[in-house]
């Protein structure tokens, strides 16, 4: 069922690539590099146990409530190679923080084609693209 991935030895328990709109999930962020696999996407896989898989448009008052539900991501942790993020940044999120934050009517922008398709096991499509992202 997996595919053998060759510089590890072992089978990739990745789930396909695919975004919430049915198409090839594109990157969410490489400045600041995201994603559980740090490589620079929302993919996800067995190992994801948070479903890192909501790319988002970071705001200052979502910063303010991860913090108050003790996730500080403005923080810089250098000793992690954490910079510390800022409203503006592109983010993946664990799809259960931004359900979390929708419901406090605090979540962030929604980049739907890097959004991980995953994501709809926690959070219905018509959230999302409400939440959408339109570049200016």
């Amino acid at each position: 069922m997996f595919d053998q991935t060759p510089e590890q030895g072992r089978p990739d328990r990745r789930a396909p690539s695919i975004n919430v709109l049915g198409g090839v999930l594109e990157p969410c962020s490489t400045q600041p590099v995201t994603g559980f696999y740090c490589d620079g996407c929302c993919n996800t896989g067995a190992e994801d146990i948070g479903l890192h898989t909501v790319c988002v448009v970071l705001t200052a008052e979502f910063l303010v409530f991860s913090r108050s539900r003790g996730n500080d991501l403005s923080t810089p942790m250098p000793q992690y190679g954490f910079p510390g993020l800022k409203p503006g940044d592109r983010w993946c999120l664990c799809a259960s923080r931004w359900k979390e934050a929708f419901e406090a009517d605090v979540a962030p922008q929604v980049v739907l084609e890097a959004t991980h398709a995953v994501t709809l096991h926690v959070v219905p499509l018509a959230d999302l693209k409400r939440h959408a992202f339109r570049p200016h």
